[in-house]
């Protein structure tokens, strides 16, 4: 099933490392592996699976995180309601995690080592589509599948998206959920008038600003968060648990997080570079390209994608539908199950387990 070709990434080899269960869940295995690219870098993905669950698996879910936090963070922290990854494990799928170059315990560019204002906005589209590209062709290797399911959050949905689109015959299900498509020129906190427009130019992004990495702090983590929350009291929306293990896990998946005061974790720039672009109704795919089984989920209280971007998709894509959770925020599968978690995850297995008629 190799198909990366048209990139300069190859698969030359896998390494694998146990890691360690969480307390609670017995029957869950994980395994820590790299696939090595020629370039000499490497990605991590995380293998997630019940135990003996190998050879008879639903399928293999591949989870792609966003701009910013890594993907054990985002998606297998070690408390309850806090890992979506070990929810579809327990559901019977082989659940893959995904660390993007630049990120997390994937290999980093050079550049990263320098001061952000020394390069541009590192890991653009197309470089992330290269890396899901690799992982793809390890997953089916690794699960012994033809085709693997996407899933993504935020602009981990526009990647997973932008790789569908160019590789639809890989992909068996697809799952957007928060994720900008270009589907209006308008958008309050990321497009015209942002701080991610620079000032001096109109229309362009402000490399000067965000250079090709930023730093992110354990509070800044939380200051969209808790505005989208519409209680005063937070932990009636979401767990305290939760919130501490990823604010934990975001600054461990960077061995240089300690050497900065406040202590903060970096992260490449090319995502939000490209979510100016789609903020501003600027495309990177078409999504009637997308001819796999397609679910978009949008939380009403998001601050990221809009309505439009949601419809884009479901009207041009083939065989797309569209689930809105009105009161749920950007973070919904990290927030308590009455906060439209349950409702979320739900969605996700039942569209997971579906069989094609």
């Amino acid at each position: 099933m190799s198909h990366f070709t048209a990139f300069p990434l190859v698969l030359t080899a896998a390494a694998m490392i146990a890691a360690p269960a969480p307390a609670g869940e017995p029957d869950l295995v994980r395994a820590d592996r790299f696939v090595e690219l020629r370039t000499g870098e490497r990605l991590f993905v995380r293998e997630v699976r019940r135990l003996g669950a190998a050879s008879e698996a639903n399928s293999a879910v591949l989870l792609v995180h966003g701009a910013r936090v890594p993907g054990v963070a985002s998606f297998d922290l070690p408390v309850a309601g806090g890992s979506l990854a070990a929810d579809l494990a327990a559901d019977g799928h082989l659940v893959y995690v995904l660390d993007v170059r630049g990120y997390g315990a994937s290999s980093r560019p050079a550049a990263m080592n320098r001061p952000p204002d020394k390069s541009a906005p590192l890991m653009r589209t197309e470089d992330v589509v290269a890396d899901i590209s690799a992982a793809v062709d390890a997953i089916a290797k690794w699960s012994d599948v033809s085709r693997v399911s996407l899933v993504g959050w935020a602009t981990g949905g526009h990647w997973a998206g932008a790789y569908a689109s160019r590789f639809p015959q890989t992909v068996d299900r697809l799952i957007l959920y928060n994720t900008l498509h270009g589907g209006s020129d308008q958008h309050s906190t990321l497009g015209t008038g942002s701080p991610l427009e620079n000032p001096d130019r109109p229309g362009t992004f402000n490399v000067h600003t965000f250079g090709g990495y930023r730093m992110n702090t354990r509070q800044s983590l939380f200051t969209a968060w808790d505005d989208s929350i519409p209680v005063a009291d937070k932990a009636q929306w979401r767990d305290p648990a939760v919130a501490a293990a990823y604010g934990d896990a975001a600054l461990a998946s960077d061995e240089t997080a300690p050497t900065r005061q406040p202590p903060s974790f970096r992260s490449p720039s090319g995502a939000m570079a490209d979510s100016f672009e789609l903020a501003l109704g600027r495309r990177q795919w078409a999504a009637a390209a997308l001819t796999m089984p397609v679910l978009v989920i949008r939380s009403g209280r998001d601050f990221w994608s809009r309505p439009e971007d949601a419809k884009t998709i479901v009207d041009e894509a083939p065989k797309a539908e569209r689930l809105d959770i009105p009161d749920a925020t950007h973070f919904v599968h990290l927030d308590r199950e009455a906060a439209g978690r349950g409702v979320f995850l739900d969605a996700v297995k039942r569209f997971l387990d579906r069989q094609e008629e």
